[in-house]
């Protein structure tokens, strides 16, 4: 069947073939392989056009299927639900912030680049770190790019990660390291505490050593600062991944000397949306030779010709502004609104806000693990935790799970047949969270 027979009848289809140079529509399609091909008409299930009222008619009947969570979900695994002040949505919202369009290029408006040029500071504020770029997509490609820049600046080919960090960020720096000839190497985690050791592990050849805090297990390594000194011991590049709320109570990245830090803003400002827009943190000590080699943009302040206050983009290393061998990058890596987002809700919350929070968070994630222990439930790992904790159950934990879908609360990430990571934030009351120990009780 041709292709032409799908379209509507214009008169000019032919005028504008022979316009752009070929005989056929098919011509159009040719370097599709025949096989791949649709034989048919498009059939979408209605067998005909159907009319704008019927559209949205047959819209909000698929809506109705869905089914709305009593509580925000005990999912966590690395995106948290918070509560976000509507004040974050209208500012964000406003015209001369909110575009379709990534605003990296070099004559953006004043007006956002400082908006950046605040994120940047309140990021590396909290992260007691020198340098932030504006910015990443998320945790998972901050730390791809970060790997790739202690493999650029040592020359090394191996980098450690830790066994117990995020599934999903694990994922995605094996898919950017793959075929760069970067050796991977985890770093086994302790069984009953949970917590990372680095004793064991080859270090020879490392370009850089990755510590995440807390790790995926909702545990808090008990001393980063081991990775800073192994890195030095072998003149490779330190990362520290951390969650932003833990940096509000525990020791940021800074104090420990690590020359990185990756994490993500989600927590701060973001709401949960099927896994995304977040906006990644990057974040670096004072070093020219770790600055020149970060991926992005950072923007700095300056004085215009007439000497008043400015904002310019001091650096940009992707392929698009500089020499192909020089760039760091060759893809937009940043997330413009999600990195506003944060500075406004953080310049909301304040210092003492933020710790207030991370305050709230750490006990009302106790609370419900002394609730869930009571009720029948293991805690898994002996070691302190922040937010997120790993549960096991006598038996599978899809029994405990589908109990839970039925009363629309939705569970815990499930590890394996008999273990679930939960995570508890200031968002679950106290009904949600003896709700879920009712059917944990009863299962």
């Amino acid at each position: 069947m041709s292709f032409r027979n799908w379209l509507p009848n214009l008169t000019r289809v032919d005028e504008m073939l022979k316009t752009i140079g070929v005989s056929s529509v098919d011509d159009l399609f040719k370097d599709i392989p025949e096989e791949l091909r649709l034989k048919r008409p498009l059939d979408v299930g209605f067998g005909r056009a159907l009319t704008e009222p019927e559209i949205i008619k047959t819209i909000e009947k698929l809506k109705g299927k869905n089914v709305s969570l009593r509580y925000p979900p005990f999912l966590g695994a690395g995106a948290c639900p918070h509560y976000v002040p509507e004040a974050v949505r209208f500012i964000i919202f406003r015209s001369e912030f909110y575009t379709a369009y990534t605003p990296y290029q070099p004559e953006i408006s004043q007006g956002l680049l400082q908006a950046l040029y605040e994120y940047q500071g309140i990021m590396a504020e909290l992260l007691e770190m020198e340098v932030v770029n504006a910015s990443l997509y998320d945790w998972s490609t901050a730390l791809a790019e970060a790997l790739l820049m202690a493999v650029r600046i040592t020359g090394k080919n191996k980098v450690v990660v830790p066994e117990a960090m995020n599934v999903y960020h694990k994922e995605v720096i094996r898919t950017w390291l793959y075929g760069r000839g970067v050796r991977i190497v985890e770093a086994p985690y302790d069984k009953e505490k949970g917590t990372t050791d680095y004793s064991h592990v080859d270090m020879s050849d490392v370009a850089a050593i990755y510590v995440q805090q807390p790790n995926f297990f909702g545990v808090l390594e008990p001393d980063p600062g081991i990775v800073t000194d192994l890195a030095k011991s072998y003149n490779a590049i330190s990362i520290m991944g951390i969650s932003p709320l833990a940096a509000s109570i525990f020791k940021p990245p800074g104090e420990y000397g690590f020359d990185l830090a990756v994490s993500d803003g989600q927590e701060l400002g973001i709401p949960l949306n099927f896994g995304g827009p977040y906006v990644g943190v990057l974040a670096s000590r004072w070093d020219g030779r770790l600055v020149r080699q970060m991926p992005g943009r950072i923007v700095g302040e300056t004085v215009d010709a007439q000497g008043n206050r400015a904002y310019t983009l001091v650096l940009q290393t992707r392929e698009q502004f500089t020499r192909r061998e020089k760039a760091t990058s060759n893809i937009t890596t940043n997330e413009s609104l999600m990195a506003i987002a944060v500075a406004v809700y953080a310049s909301l919350l304040g210092y003492h806000g933020l710790r207030e929070l991370g305050k709230e968070v750490f006990n009302r994630s106790h609370y419900a693990l002394e609730r869930f222990t009571k009720a029948g439930a293991k805690k898994a790992f002996s070691s302190e935790f922040f937010e997120e904790f790993v549960l096991e159950f006598d038996k599978d934990y899809d029994r405990i799970a589908e109990s839970l879908l039925i009363r629309r609360i939705h569970g815990g990430f499930k590890l394996d047949n008999r273990r679930a990571l939960f995570c508890v934030t200031e968002v679950h009351p106290k009904e949600a969270i003896d709700e879920v120990a009712e059917v944990i009780e009863n299962a």
